[in-house]
């Protein structure tokens, strides 16, 4: 019920200079995603998941970590602040 999934596959991307396939995950979230120790754990799991499914080396991935404030998403007429 929290997680949300957009794939977007053939886009044009680069990574390090280099149009090889590559990938980009962007994870935002309320109260997981914050510290640096949070984010390495979760940085850890996707990578182990994402070079497996994709097939591609880990420098091949960046993944950007976004902290978000429970105002900041709304979700059925109001926001999570007051769900």
């Amino acid at each position: 019920q929290r997680v949300n999934v957009t794939v977007r596959s053939g886009l044009p991307m680069v990574l390090a200079g280099s149009a090889e396939p590559c990938a980009q995950l962007l994870v935002s979230s309320i109260g997981v995603v914050g510290s640096a120790q949070q984010n390495q754990a979760h940085s850890a799991r996707f990578f182990d998941f994402l070079t497996a499914e994709l097939g591609l080396g880990p420098e091949r991935i960046v993944i950007r970590f976004y902290p978000l404030e429970p105002w900041q998403i709304g979700k059925n007429g109001t926001v999570m602040t007051f769900l």
